[in-house]
């Protein structure tokens, strides 16, 4: 009797298996896999020295260029929301778009506010890209940023290698709710193949450098810094460039002596450039 039933038992277990991995395999399929984005900090570039501040006492900056491109499998969507207008911030959810299925949000990854400034009002993802300089050598900050957010958009076409998943055209082109203090929902972000950048001095795109000596130092920008953004990789979020510092009649001046992609710890056996900026 008991010889009889291990055949039919054994039977059974396997059809429960089967059925089991079908189920599995269904269900991989309908959610598919995810298509992160991969968020590469660019060189900084476009430095330049300003003056600022009163004739009697004048203070100085270092201006730069700031860009992030997406190089990665998917598009960066952020999704902000709050729950009325008495909230000074917005709560940033990441939506993830998977192959052959639906996507997914990854919720509280930020948050956006509306920010007024001369240069333009409206909603910034906060935290997106930071800044810093630093001794060679050193990753101690001297000098950090005071950046108040982006507005993230398609603002160029992403140069180099192929990107298979590069999109067609501009996906992301709004102004970041222009004007529109009143908004309880906002989507901003960056297609494959595109990039957000910031020119020299824009709001917050500058560090003082009033009091620092003469010497050789490291600017370095790095997107995604606390890795709440999910993306495939991380090891292409900082970027720096270093130059030396000197100072003439009371007046800096800086010479750029070489560009680091891709690494915070730029040194002189990275490319030289020959290129400088003086003061404007």
């Amino acid at each position: 009797m008991l010889l009889r039933l291990i055949p039919a038992l054994t039977a059974a277990l396997l059809v429960s298996v089967a059925a089991a991995l079908v189920s599995s395999s269904a269900g991989a399929g309908s959610s598919g896999r995810a298509r992160l984005p991969d968020l590469r900090q660019q060189v900084p570039t476009g430095l330049v020295v300003t003056r600022a501040g009163s004739p009697e006492v004048p203070e100085y900056r270092l201006g730069f260029r700031s860009a992030v491109g997406n190089v990665g499998a998917g598009p960066l969507i952020i999704d902000g929301h709050r729950a009325g207008v008495g909230r000074a911030t917005m709560i940033a959810d990441q939506v993830v778009e998977h192959v052959d299925g639906p996507s997914q949000e990854q919720s509280g990854v930020g948050r956006l506010r509306y920010v007024v400034s001369p240069d333009h009002r409206h909603w910034h993802l906060l935290g997106f890209q930071r800044y810093e300089l630093r001794r060679p050598g050193s990753t101690a900050a001297l000098v950090k940023d005071r950046k108040t957010g982006f507005c993230l958009g398609d603002r160029y076409a992403v140069a180099g290698g192929p990107l298979p998943e590069r999109a067609a055209r501009p996906r992301f082109t709004t102004r970041c709710g222009l004007e529109q203090t009143e908004l309880l929902g906002i989507r901003e972000g960056i297609s494959v193949g595109y990039g957000d950048d910031y020119a020299a001095n824009l709001e917050g795109q500058y560090l003082p450098i009033t009091g620092l000596p003469d010497g050789r130092y490291v600017l370095v920008h790095r997107v995604n810094l606390d890795r709440g953004i999910h993306e495939t990789g991380y090891r292409n979020n900082a970027a720096s460039v270093l130059f030396a510092l000197r100072w003439r009649a009371g007046v800096p001046y800086v010479r750029l002596l070489a560009r680091c992609p891709d690494t915070a710890r730029c040194t002189r056996r990275a490319i030289r450039t020959g290129t400088g900026a003086g003061r404007s």
